[in-house]
């Protein structure tokens, strides 16, 4: 058996392969894509295990590397530097630190899910990207009105709003040009939103836990897919609240002897899931009679503490949706 550890990048490759006994049999730096890595590891004589780190792309090399590999382990980054904090850093000496973490079965992994998983991930993604983008043409377009001492009526991102911008005379050619752009890429971003959103529908429609999450008040199609999506198998958290440290919900924290130092949360894992999750749980504040007990014991009554109240709510309903997509049971109020 051989132990391969690659440091992986666009153009260059460096791999390190240890023997049975973990010696150094082979170093060698690919400058390629990584067709020719794939090409190299292909003709490796004889079993192995293989361990990189993730990165954009890694659900491709897993893919891929899986069927030649006896095993594919892909390496958590943050992790990695916690347990190899070196002066001496480069892409030989990474690639061979790999290895011999995988030789030793030390590598910290991060769970890999299927194609079709990353897929709808992805989708997410972007469909989140988009609204970013759509959000600052929206502002570009207050910002142009308001250059020009105008109120802008209420409702202006409905029709009546759009065909009063239109019709808007501004002061000088150049205003009207990029009032013009700015609602061309308007109407681009809302048909291109419309279609992403329809594709996710049908994809959620197709998945339990997507109706499943929904049973909890204030939580829509975009929050369940989310969790959904990125949960993906519930049983990989040996505790519901270990979705709450996935999700980045849970405290940094400094404990030492008689000292426990909490400060602001991880913010780990998908950005993307966690606003919606602090999103959604404003909504089940309103309207879970339950749940606004917790937020109004949590913040004290003191509006600094809101916020912290509010992400302990979030966090609690994080791992409640993963009980719930573990058990299949449905949302209790009492619960």
């Amino acid at each position: 058996m051989f132990y391969v550890g690659l440091d992986i990048h666009w153009k260059t490759t460096t791999i390190c392969i240890l023997d049975e006994n973990g010696r150094r049999v082979k170093r060698k730096t690919i400058h390629s894509n990584w067709k020719r890595v794939l090409e190299y590891c292909r003709q490796i004589d004889g079993p192995f295990a293989v361990v990189y780190e993730a990165s954009c792309g890694y659900g491709y090399l897993y893919d891929q590397l899986s069927k030649m590999a006896s095993r594919v382990v892909v390496a958590h980054p943050g992790q990695l530097r916690l347990i190899f904090r070196s002066k001496r850093k480069n892409d030989r000496v990474d690639a061979e630190k790999l290895a011999k973490l995988l030789y030793l079965d030390e590598v910290p992994p991060v769970y890999v899910p299927s194609v079709d998983v990353r897929q709808w991930r992805a989708l997410i993604t972007h469909r989140q990207t988009l609204i970013a983008k759509r959000v600052r043409c929206k502002n570009g377009l207050r910002a142009l009105l308001r250059g020009q001492g105008i109120v802008a009526p209420k409702g202006l991102w409905s029709r009546r709003g759009i065909a009063w911008l239109e019709a808007l005379c501004l002061n000088g050619e150049w205003l009207g040009i990029q009032r013009d752009t700015l609602l061309a890429e308007l109407e681009m971003f809302d048909a291109q939103i419309d279609r992403v959103t329809a594709a996710l529908d049908r994809l959620g429609a197709s998945h339990p836990g997507v109706a499943l999450l929904r049973t909890i008040p204030g939580v829509g199609p975009r929050t369940a897919e989310a969790v959904v999506a990125y949960v993906a198998d519930p049983s990989r958290f040996a505790r519901n609240r270990q979705a709450g440290s996935y999700f980045g919900l849970v405290p940094r924290q400094d404990a030492s002897a008689g000292s426990n130092r909490l400060g602001h949360i991880t913010k780990e894992g998908p950005s993307v899931v966690r606003k919606l999750v602090v999103e959604a749980s404003w909504q089940l504040i309103r309207r879970c009679s339950r749940t606004k007990q917790r937020f109004e014991r949590l913040a004290q009554g003191k509006k600094e503490r809101r916020k912290i109240a509010l992400v302990a709510v979030a966090h609690h309903l994080v791992r409640c949706m993963t009980s719930m997509l573990r058990t299949g049971e449905v949302w209790r109020d009492a619960a």
